[in-house]
Order: C-alpha cells, then sequence, then structure tokens
C-alpha cells in the first residue's frame, strides 16, 4: 500500500482561524438585543413567561407539572390528601414552638417541649405509614392495573407540608368528597 491510499481526501480549503470559528458560535447580532431598552424588554417578556408557567404549575395542569406529579392517580393522592386534615400540616410550626419552649429555663416546660416534640415525631410516623397503606388501597380500587409503587409517600410527604405552602396548590377544599 502506497501512502497516498491510507491518507485521507484534503478538504479543499484551509483551517479556519480561531476568532472566526469563534465567531460563528457566537449569538447572531441581528437577534441579539442591541439597546438597554430591548434587553429589557426581553428580559419582561421571559419574567412573564416564567410567572406564567409558575402559575400553571400552582393550579395543577397537567403540561406544566413535573413528572413526579403528572397523571390522573397522582392527582387523586393529592386532591385525597388535600381534602383531608392531619397534624402533619401543623408539624414546622410546632417544631417552632418546641424551639422557643426548649429556651424556658424552667427544667419542666422544657421536658414537657421534648415530650411534645417526640409524640409530633411518632405520630407523623405511625399517620405515614396508615396514610400510605389507605392510599394504595384506594388507589388499586379507583386505578386497577395502575402502579401503586411510590404513592404512599407522595401522599405522606404532601400531607406533612402546611397546605399554604403545597405545590401544586389544593384543587379541593378541607372535608370535600373525593
Amino acid at each position: 500500500m502506497s501512502k497516498s491510499e491510507n491518507s485521507p481526501e484534503k478538504k479543499g480549503k484551509a483551517t479556519p482561524k480561531r476568532k472566526d470559528a469563534v465567531a460563528k458560535t457566537k449569538i447572531n447580532s441581528i437577534t441579539a438585543p442591541v439597546s438597554k431598552a430591548d434587553r429589557a424588554k426581553n428580559r419582561e417578556s421571559l419574567k412573564a413567561a416564567r410567572a406564567e408557567a409558575r402559575a400553571a404549575y400552582m393550579r395543577g395542569d397537567q403540561n406544566a407539572l413535573p413528572a413526579r406529579d403528572r397523571g390522573p392517580v397522582k392527582k387523586f393522592v393529592r386532591d385525597y390528601i388535600d381534602s383531608k386534615r392531619s397534624l402533619g400540616e401543623y408539624f414546622l410550626p410546632l417544631m417552632v414552638i418546641v424551639l422557643m419552649l426548649t429556651l424556658v429555663p424552667s427544667v419542666e416546660i422544657r421536658f414537657f417541649a421534648i415530650i411534645l416534640m417526640y409524640s409530633a415525631m411518632a405520630y407523623s410516623v405511625i399517620f405515614g405509614f396508615v396514610v400510605s397503606a389507605r392510599i394504595k388501597k384506594l388507589v388499586a380500587e379507583k386505578f386497577p392495573g395502575e402502579s401503586t409503587k411510590g404513592l404512599g409517600i407522595y401522599g405522606w410527604l404532601r400531607s406533612t407540608q402546611m397546605r399554604r405552602l403545597r405545590a401544586p396548590s389544593p384543587q379541593k377544599k378541607l372535608g370535600d368528597s373525593i
């Protein structure tokens, strides 16, 4: 074999200078905002688009939800949890109260605060197992053939969030039937 048989054909043009190659990858100056007003307008339109996407997410629009929250089964779990009250949604404010009570110099009050904290934690864990089993049972009845994997923890974690801070926002009021 000769050397010419193994060598690739020449590309027919010179290798471009680095500055020319970099210039091709940069945004075309025609489409990029030129003035401060154009940049501000672009920033405002992006801000409005993000606000609309956030509003759609909080409304529970299926297209705006992340994969972990999509589908009729997850919507059912959210609605089930949102229609019932639990001690778990008051867990964070309760812990703030416990923290303040532990700062009181009285030994009896500090002891009460610690007992309150451990009881709330125990209740939350027990409630988690109960609500998880109940959710899996209801989903198996209402959506036969659907996987119940992860639904119990999904519902339990939602039940431990304060109602106002849940995302997507609750679509059912307390006491609504599902």
